[in-house]
């Protein structure tokens, strides 16, 4: 996108919000980079100059607009899309992974040479990796600088900084003020945010519109009791994190999702805010999903209904691939029932002061040594949990977001008791596959006799060939059409 001037140009001149995050407008005349549908006044054209990533702009020596705030732009669909090694070197990143393990741990996890994963991030994004992490981490230290009353040093280190030093010299860089203008320039636009103690309150921005029924409604309608609840207008649940546990609350918003994080670590921050991101799959470009599944006139009436409906993910792949095992062929209220008993048996107790949760959805380590016969599930679902999480604990099985999705699932459906329905539910939630489908599942198929669209599994696959690449969306599409408290954003009294 980034290479089509008269694109991008034409967007600047609109100021097309569709396209923040996925290209980045750099101004030679003041050394300014914005989103593309800053406020101020277009520059002339020949000033301007587009990169692909906040990091490209700040490698060229141009700062963040404090108008704009660029740096806090959606992350770009297209890395949400492909399923290519530099989209996942893309996810790994904003999973903080480079801050955590550097570029070798980025490079083994996907199976390159730090030169390849230098040489193609450079090429696709117009900076590497340690590049990518610096910006990010330049925007996890604003988070910490606005949001908290951390002293600097130690947001500088939660931020992932090696230094107090480097970490002043970033953020005069990047943002043109320093920490200490940063926080005053804070508590004076939105005093609200001068910080609870050990609270992290932040606004999730996501690209309009977002239908937010179906989203919230299947959270909080398969929460597990002690580890997920609805409260307050919010959907809670426990996080477990690189370097602790923590707990976050999310609520539906016009213009943002409201984010608050209480954390045990604030070196977690980047990996809490990635996880939840992914979970109410905010990086999604809705109008080119909804512009495809339009094109066919027995959707489209369902589209224009609630247009920018998200698919619901999950903050941790191998507890979603649980929970999946859990719910097959039972009830929503059954599964929930289910991956209860397991959370008060094998999960981490917790403290929530203002709440009612209780635990961290047990790890698969902790799962593996289960003794089947205290599991109140049929002896083959028996044989599939366990095969399912000692093959996660024992790293046979990986479910991530550097992991190939078709790879995926195959080694998914290697397993006993994994068939189409189980192995493409976790792509679409837990792998974030956007083309996922489920022709065979029971409400997909009333939904699609309901409108006219064809009834058996192999007719629906092939109609809706014209919905790729994009057919998870469709799916929750159809699965709307039914009265089902998943498609229900719950009632304040909830």
């Amino acid at each position: 996108m980034h290479n089509d001037t008269e694109r991008c140009v034409r967007a600047v001149q609109s100021k097309d919000a569709r396209f923040d995050g996925v290209f980045f407008t750099a101004v030679r005349t003041t050394r300014i980079y914005c989103r593309p549908s800053c406020p101020v006044v277009p520059p002339k054209p020949e000033n301007m100059e587009f990169h692909p990533s906040a990091a490209s702009c700040q490698r060229s020596g141009f700062r963040a607009c404090k108008r704009c705030r660029p740096d806090t732009s959606p992350g770009s669909p297209e890395w949400h899309v492909r399923a290519d090694a530099v989209a996942r070197a893309m996810r790994l990143i904003q999973d903080g992974v480079v801050d955590r393990e550097g570029v070798p741990g980025l490079a083994r996890r996907l199976g390159w040479s730090t030169r390849q994963i230098e040489r193609q991030l450079l090429a696709e994004l117009g900076a590497g990796p340690l590049a990518l992490a610096r910006a990010q981490r330049a925007q996890t230290a604003r988070v910490l600088i606005e949001t908290t009353p951390l002293p600097f040093g130690e947001i500088a280190f939660a931020a992932g900084f090696s230094s107090i030093r480097t970490f002043n010299d970033t953020v005069r860089e990047v943002f043109a003020l320093t920490p200490g203008e940063l926080r005053a320039r804070a508590a004076r636009t939105r005093p609200e945010t001068a910080g609870t103690p050990g609270v992290i309150s932040l606004r999730l921005p996501f690209r309009a519109p977002l239908e937010p029924s179906n989203l919230f409604g299947h959270l909080a309608a398969t929460a597990v009791p002690g580890v997920e609840e609805w409260r307050d207008g919010a959907y809670r649940r426990t996080l477990s994190l690189p370097y602790g546990h923590g707990i976050v609350a999310l609520a539906p918003r016009v213009d943002h999702i409201a984010c608050r994080l209480s954390l045990a670590d604030p070196r977690d921050l980047t990996h809490a805010i990635s996880r939840c991101r992914r979970l109410l799959d905010l990086d999604a470009d809705p109008v080119a999903v909804d512009d495809r599944l339009r094109t066919d006139p027995l959707l489209a009436p369902l589209v224009d209904a609630a247009p920018g409906r998200r698919v619901p993910g999950t903050v941790d792949p191998a507890e979603f691939a649980v929970r999946a095992v859990l719910g097959q062929q039972v009830s929503t209220a059954a599964a929930r029932t289910h991956a209860a008993r397991l959370v008060t048996a094998y999960g981490t107790p917790v403290d929530d002061p203002e709440g009612g949760l209780t635990h961290l959805f047990p790890a698969p380590g902790a799962l593996a040594e289960l003794d089947p016969e205290n599991l109140a599930l049929p002896r083959s679902r028996r044989t599939t949990l366990l095969t399912l999480v000692r093959a996660l604990a024992d790293g046979t099985l990986t479910l991530g977001p550097a992991d190939d999705r078709e790879e995926a699932r195959a080694r998914l459906l290697a397993l006993p008791g994994f068939g189409p329905w189980t192995t493409e539910v976790i792509a679409m939630r837990a792998l974030g596959d956007p083309d996922a489908f489920l022709p065979g599942d029971l409400g997909v198929r009333r939904a699609a006799e309901g409108l006219g669209l064809p009834g058996t599994p192999a007719a629906l696959t092939a109609r809706a060939a014209d919905w790729r690449p994009w057919r998870a969306y469709a799916v929750q599409y159809l699965w709307a059409t039914d009265a089902h408290p998943i498609n229900h954003l719950p009632s304040e009294e909830s």
